[in-house]
This record gives structure tokens, sequence and C-alpha cells, in this order.
């Protein structure tokens, strides 16, 4: 017999390197799954830790082990002061992604640090995580893994976009979940913004005051990956080759670049999203704060944009991190063929007992 009740915690480190998302959920299964987040915090990362995430696809495989092993001794460190600090006691498991170092799955390969099995020593729980591999051993991008969560949570909404690192989207399309990356957002924004000293651009407010740069946004438009069909996804790697090359070409004000960045952005996702009438559309993490983005696209659509409480725009993957996490405990399929191209439904990650 199954349960109905799962206590969790879910962890999320995402490409924007924002920091580490932890959330404290309670899931319920009924006739639909409910959940409630009880408590979350994101930890911000040291200057140290930014400099060697940002480095990872530099690092031989060699220095990259030992960045694994160092990172997830961190996380443990990270996720059991929350545990301590918010008197978290009974769980069922702490359900984490880890954080992408390499992302080729055209390669076969991607490979998330954080996921070693002393993670569930360390903690004295059971660790459910490293959710990417399984998908591209049978054929599939790895990503995006957030579906799931969409259709069996969110299922009210006609589509579920994230402005995080990357902006991605999930949906239905001819009955079937579908999902992929749409564009680089905070990966680009935020490499820009911190050449002024600054870690993001609060509320977009740097971005509105620039000028476009009509030939910068039309080469970006026209860069190839936007021509793929879905599934498709993004890497860290994708945007050291194709974006920052001809962003910088240009010789900008950095004002300029993230203006012109911000319409590139509004203008892939709107035409994603206008290939419904009068679609509602859940927007959720950081990119969501940013209100030049946000104006841009609700100026190019009719779509319903739903903007969420703080802490759903906050800590969505995470949340849904845990849910992944919970379908695993349970056997079922938390990763669909339709998302990532993959040759079956299936059930992945690893469950670490202690």
């Amino acid at each position: 017999m199954l349960k109905e009740n799962y206590h969790i915690v879910g962890v999320m480190s995402g490409t924007s390197l924002d920091g580490i998302d932890l959330a404290e959920i309670n899931f319920t299964k009924k006739d639909t799954w409910q959940f409630q987040i009880l408590n979350s915090n994101t930890v911000s990362y040291s200057e140290e830790w930014l400099i060697k995430l940002k480095n990872l696809t530099q690092q031989s495989i060699k220095d990259l082990q030992q960045i694994d092993v160092d990172y997830t001794n961190y996380l443990a460190e990270v996720i059991s002061t929350f545990i301590k600090k918010n008197n978290i006691n009974h769980l069922d498991a702490v359900c984490s992604h880890g954080h992408t170092a390499l992302h080729q799955p055209e390669e076969k390969l991607t490979y998330q640090i954080g996921n070693l099995p002393v993670l569930a020593e360390q903690l004295k729980q059971t660790v459910v995580c490293d959710f990417r591999v399984q998908d591209v051993q049978f054929g599939g991008q790895g990503a995006p893994l957030v579906p799931i969560g969409d259709q069996l949570l969110f299922s009210e909404c006609d589509y579920c976009i994230n402005l995080g690192g990357f902006a991605n989207v999930s949906t239905f399309i001819n009955k079937q979940r579908i999902a992929f990356d749409i564009c680089p957002v905070n990966i680009v924004l935020n490499k820009y913004v911190q050449q002024l000293g600054f870690d993001y651009d609060d509320k977009g407010h740097l971005a509105s005051q620039g000028k476009i740069n009509q030939q910068l946004l039309e080469q970006l438009n026209a860069l190839d990956f936007y021509k793929n069909s879905y599934p498709k996804s993004l890497g860290l790697e994708w945007v050291e080759q194709q974006i920052f090359p001809l962003i910088d070409n240009y010789k900008l004000e950095v004002k300029d670049i993230l203006h012109t960045m911000i319409y590139h952005v509004a203008q892939q996702i709107v035409k994603v999203i206008n290939q419904k009438d009068n679609a509602s559309v859940l927007l959720t993490g950081g990119g969501t704060y940013n209100d030049f983005l946000v104006e841009r696209i609700k100026a190019l659509t009719n779509a319903k944009i739903v903007i969420p409480s703080a802490e759903l725009i906050e800590f969505k993957e995470a949340l849904i991190f845990g849910f992944l996490g919970v379908l695993k405990l349970r056997k079922e399929n938390n990763c669909l063929a339709s998302v990532t191209g993959a040759s079956k439904d299936h059930s992945s990650g690893k469950i670490y007992k202690f």
C-alpha cells in the first residue's frame, strides 16, 4: 500500500548561480497531488564557490571529480543547517538536483556534482538524487525534468514557464506533455550586469535605460537553436560558444546589451505562448522579478500572465525536485519521453540509504 503523505526537503541549484534553494514540503496524494511549502531558504554561494561553478566546463575530469567531492560535502553542510534551523524531523527523504557541471546529451554525457552516496551518510537521511543521467542513457536530453511536476501540480495552467538561467516551458500539445528550453535569460543578463558591479539587474531597471541594437537582436533571433523542434535543451557550453561571442562583437554599453537581450527573450517566449489563444501562463524563477522583461512579454501577447506568490516564484524548482523524489520512491514515472526524447517514460534518479 503506497503512502498518501510525504515529508520532503527539496534542493536545487540552477545555472543562474543564485545559490542553493531549499524547501521543506508536505505532499499529499488524494484524487490529485497537493503540496504545502512549510519552510524555504536560499543559501548564496561564496565568491570561491561562484568562481568554481562558473568554470566547471573548463575543468579536467580529474579536477571535476574532486570538485564533486567538495561540493557534496558542502551541500551536506547546507542541507544539515537548514534541517536543524527549522527543527525538521521525520523526513521521508532529501531530494536533491545537485549542480550541473556538464550537459552534452548528444554525446550521451550529463554530469551533476553533489550527488555522491556520502550525502546520505552525512545527513543521516534517505537521499533521492542524480535525476538526469538515466534519461540521457535512454537517448533523452536529460532535461527538462520539471514538466511532470507542472502536469501533476499545476494542471490549471496552459503554460508553465521558468525564468532562470534559461527560460524553459512545459505545456500540452496533441495530448502529450511537451517541454523544452526556450532561450537563455539570467545566465546572460547576470554576466553583463556584473561588469557594472551588480549581481543582477534589479527589476530590469538598467535594461530599461538602454537602447535596442536591431542588428544584434536579429542575429540572436536567427540562431539555429530557435529553428530546431523540441525536444531541445540548452547548456552553459552553448551560451559560451553562441551567445557571448556574438554580443561581444558589438562592443556595446552594458545597458544596451541588457535592453537588446530582454527584447530577444520576450520575443522568443511570446513566439511559444502565442500558439494558443488566450492561454494562461504561470511565470516562476528569478527572472519573474525583472519587471522590464515581464512588461515586454505582456506587450506582445494576449495571454493571461500569472505571477504567483514569492515563495513559489523562488522555490518552484526545489518543490518539483522534491516531487520527483517522491515519485521515484513510489516507483512511478517522473521522466516523460515526450519531453526529453528518451526511448520511454521512466522513473529516474538514485536512492541512497544511510
